[in-house]
């Protein structure tokens, strides 16, 4: 650091991640305006799908009554978020590497 002030983990475990890169030969461009804005824009939706989903969830668990139902309404609901958090991530990455 410029100020001689000590470094914080997170700065040294940054350091340690872009050296180990180097020595592998991993290189980073910067995205550009359209691949941030097609990011922007596959996070949204995605967002929107999962609030819709909370929201489904919230309607079905005001039916049911029965602990076991009630847990599998739960159950279907989170694997639900989880299918569509992983296709987002799977997206994101996508338009990442061009």
């Amino acid at each position: 650091m410029a100020n001689g002030a000590p470094k914080s983990a997170l700065e040294l475990a940054m350091e340690r991640l872009r050296k180990k890169d180097e020595e592998e030969g991993v290189t980073t461009q910067p995205l550009t305006d359209e691949q941030k804005k097609q990011i922007a824009e596959t996070r949204s939706y995605y967002d929107a799908k999962i609030a819709e989903q909370k929201i489904l969830q919230a309607s079905a668990l005001q039916k049911v009554w029965d602990p076991a139902e009630r847990e599998e309404v739960d159950r279907q609901f989170r694997r639900e978020r989880e299918r569509l958090a992983s296709d987002r991530d799977a997206k994101v990455e996508k338009i990442r590497r061009g």
